[in-house]
């Protein structure tokens, strides 16, 4: 871990013995008791990092519909390593200067987001199953066909009307 994630380790778990609470942490008190007891200054750099999150949060949200009623994502990311920093740059489904490259690889980059978040989910299940060895396991289905389907299916309705 780095020498910033020792120090934000460190006033979690302080945060934890004075706040003390029902084990349950949430981000942004966690943050606000940190800034107001001098535990964490952000530098100029973490202020502009913050600005780009919400920007980058801006770009996430941003919706829109398609002549066939499809609320589709505008702007897509693609992830890369500029030295040591992971950098996005975003592009816009509706720009036609935006290559087609940039939008094959961040579908792909996504598709790869959601392997990993199930590979990790079903890692998550096995451990609580193991340790919950007297109880029911828990069952998480990774096929997702057919939940995709049937969110597909009032979409294929209003098509066929």
């Amino acid at each position: 871990m780095s020498a910033y994630g020792n120090q934000v380790k460190a006033y979690i778990e302080r945060y934890q013995s004075e706040v003390g609470g029902d084990g349950l942490l949430e981000p942004h008190a966690v943050a606000e008791w940190a800034y107001s007891n001098g535990l964490h200054k952000p530098s100029l750099r973490t202020v502009v990092d913050a600005i780009a999150a919400d920007v980058a949060q801006y770009f996430r949200e941003e919706y829109r519909t398609d002549e066939n009623g499809q609320r589709y994502r505008a702007k897509h990311a693609v992830r890369f390593k500029k030295g040591d920093r992971t950098m996005s740059l975003w592009a816009d489904m509706d720009d036609e200067k935006a290559p087609r490259s940039h939008f094959v690889k961040s579908f792909g980059q996504r598709r790869q987001q959601i392997v990993g978040d199930c590979f990790q989910l079903k890692t998550d299940v096995d451990v609580y199953n193991g340790k919950n060895q007297s109880e029911d396991p828990i069952q998480i289905p990774l096929n997702f066909t057919l939940d995709v389907e049937e969110l597909q299916l009032p979409l294929k309705c209003k098509k066929a009307a």
